[in-house]
């Protein structure tokens, strides 16, 4: 082993690792550096847990020769046996080392290794990297040299673990701001948070279709079944319509009980209106046919549900909203003011997807007039349009 290089990837691991630009590439550049210092290395991994309410880590599977793989795994793997007989398991719960020579009968308790064993490895080693809040994450390190990995080497390995821990804890902190201001306000204003757009009064105005939904006799729904049940049902209800969403390029912004805002920006400079109303009222069918598929039961009854959708295209302020230090990421403005209203007729109406005229005349579509009604807080009364394939239904 060449001491001197393992100390120049030491230090340039402490000052940050920043001549390479993602992750990926630092953790190739670390690897290839080790093995050009003498470290008989073929496989490594590094495996991070996530703050995340669907994915339990990631990680990133690097082979000399080869690409860096990068994967997620959800937390359902801590309930298979895999998990429980993995090396990586006690890594994460007991922060220790744990190393398998394949030579060695004792590895044989972990089927995890036998694969390896099938490819000619001959030593596994997986350490734990330990963050400054105290979670535990960890790393395996895989030879095919013969008599596996020498007490250098492993000396080698432990004294890049630590510097590999502060750059890697940097770059997940970063990723866990992204993911929950993703997951919280969405992409779109998760991404001007993290740019700087964080003080009140940090706002555009930007041209948008958009979507306002509430859920059909959620009041009556609320009174007759168990907190827990509702939740539940909201939660399936709101994933009938933001993966539709989402799928279209929209972005929603906010849920609101029952209620969710959404919008679908509108790049003034293509012009691109036509294209982005079709897109969300592509959305707003697909959701439709999503949420009259639902049915949950609830002891011996099947719950069905109905829900409308308003959508209208204008001008809205997009922004910091709030007072002291409680801000709010999200948009106002009389467009959201009147697709508000709108979703409120829809219910009167008994329709799924009504619409303004505007987006009415932005999206090319078999459209029936429903007639003019005065708008509270607008001085003129709006036409409003419904699909003509849909039959009213007025719920008691």
């Amino acid at each position: 082993m060449q001491n001197s290089e393992i100390q120049r990837i030491t230090n340039w691991l402490i000052d940050g690792a920043r001549s390479s630009g993602t992750p990926s590439e630092m953790i190739a550049e670390v690897c290839e550096h080790l093995v050009a210092a003498g470290l008989p290395l073929s496989r490594f991994g590094i495996f991070i847990r996530t703050l995340h309410p669907e994915i339990f880590g990631r990680n990133f599977i690097w082979r000399q020769g080869e690409k860096v793989e990068i994967g997620t795994v959800d937390f359902d793997i801590l309930d298979t046996p895999e998990f429980a007989r993995s090396p990586l398991r006690i890594v994460f719960e007991e922060g220790l080392e744990v190393r398998g020579r394949m030579d060695d009968p004792d590895s044989r308790r972990f089927p995890f290794l036998d694969d390896m064993r099938a490819e000619g490895v001959t030593d596994y080693l997986a350490m734990p990297m330990h963050y400054l809040d105290g979670s535990i994450h960890a790393t395996s390190w895989v030879t095919r040299h013969p008599g596996g990995f020498s007490d250098d080497d492993i000396a080698a390995i432990r004294s890049i673990v630590t510097p590999l821990a502060r750059v890697s804890e940097i770059i997940s902190l970063r990723r866990t701001a992204e993911m929950l201001l993703d997951t919280y306000v969405g992409n779109r204003a998760g991404a001007r948070i993290l740019g700087g757009q964080i003080r009140r009064g940090h706002n555009d105005t930007m041209q948008a279709a958009i979507w306002l939904s509430d859920l059909r006799g959620f009041t009556a729904l609320s009174d007759r079944l168990p907190a827990e049940t509702v939740v539940e049902i909201l939660n399936n209800y709101f994933d009938c319509q933001v993966t539709a969403i989402r799928g279209h390029g929209g972005e929603v912004l906010k849920f609101m009980g029952d209620g969710l805002l959404a919008v679908f920006p509108i790049d003034e400079y293509v012009g691109d209106a036509t294209h982005v109303c079709a897109r969300v009222l592509e959305a707003a069918r697909e959701s439709r046919a999503s949420v009259e598929a639902l049915a949950h039961p609830v002891g011996d009854v099947v719950e069905r549900f109905r829900f409308g959708v308003a959508l209208h295209v204008g001008n809205i302020l997009y922004g910091n909203i709030g007072g002291g230090n409680r801000l709010d990421f999200t948009c106002i403005g009389p467009a959201v003011n009147l697709a508000a209203r709108l979703e409120k007729i829809a219910g009167r109406l008994g329709r799924t997807v009504v619409v303004s005229e505007v987006f009415a005349n932005a999206c090319r579509h078999d459209w029936r007039e429903l007639g003019e009604f005065p708008i509270a807080g607008f001085s003129k009364a709006q036409r409003v349009y419904g699909l003509a394939e849909e039959t009213p239904v007025v719920m008691a």
